[in-house]
């Protein structure tokens, strides 16, 4: 049974590669709009949209979608999350699901597992989602980021390297995956307790999260747990690009 969730859509304007990306338009609707009517589809009993911007604040308005107003000045977007736990008056051991806002084929029933895992691991602060690495051009791309394991099925580490590093197979480069590898890639969706979404924004950035950017390390290096959901393939795609967005247009023309 899905856990009682909110789900919410962070969505920023600004954009270095993609200004303006939430409110592109796909099928008649901006995709800020589009994010959220899956995950109005998913279990989520509220969706919010988290903007800066009031031309995100107002499409979402327009088309029946809640949205509130956030600091424009969050250095990321887990501290934009723990504003939006405040306004909302969320308890503690309550349940958020952060839902990319450029991932409009985002399939419902991946929100709803990613909060039911979190729900399902009492000793864990955070859930995410990873899935097997089957093309070795992934592994040393820095791109993609890696999760490591522990036996329980939580987060020993992320990283842009390749990790676990296969040594033997690997001498002296890497030209394939071995068999059993435990090597994951990690997929961006985070289901948090609200406690740790308060307690976030005054965490010390330690150094591994700044030599990696990656700000899920602040919670491992704090001792909070993070549990893994595995999963066989990747998610549909996202638009980060204009070049994504001509693509998304194409697969949404052809279906």
């Amino acid at each position: 049974m899905t856990p009682p969730f909110t789900a919410i859509i962070p969505a920023r304007y600004a954009s270095t590669r993609f200004p303006g990306k939430p409110l592109i338009d796909l099928g008649g609707k901006p995709m800020v709009v589009r994010v959220a009517e899956r995950a109005q589809a998913s279990g989520a009993r509220r969706v919010v949209v988290a903007t800066d911007d009031r031309r995100i604040f107002d499409a979402c308005e327009a088309h029946e979608v809640a949205a509130l107003m956030t600091r424009a000045d969050h250095p990321t977007g887990t501290d934009r999350l723990s504003e939006v736990v405040a306004q909302l008056r969320l308890a503690d051991d309550d349940i958020v699901v952060n839902v990319q806002g450029d991932e409009p084929l985002i399939p419902p029933a991946v929100i709803d597992a990613t909060a039911v895992h979190l729900a399902a691991n009492a000793q864990a602060a955070i859930a995410t989602l990873v899935h097997p690495i089957r093309d070795v051009g992934e592994v040393g791309n820095p791109n993609v980021v890696k999760c490591v394991l522990d036996e329980g099925g939580n987060a020993l580490y992320f990283s842009r390297a390749p990790i676990p590093y296969a040594r033997d197979e690997w001498r002296p480069e890497i030209k394939g995956i071995p068999e059993h590898l435990p090597i994951y890639r990690h997929i961006g969706m985070y289901a948090y307790k609200v406690g740790f979404l308060k307690a976030f924004p005054k965490l010390a950035v330690p150094a591994i999260e700044r030599f990696e950017a990656l700000e899920q390390l602040r919670a491992l290096a704090h001792g909070y747990r993070i549990a893994v959901l595995r999963v066989n393939e990747a998610l549909p795609p996202g638009i980060d690009t204009p070049e994504d967005y001509e693509r998304m247009k194409a697969r949404l023309a052809a279906a």
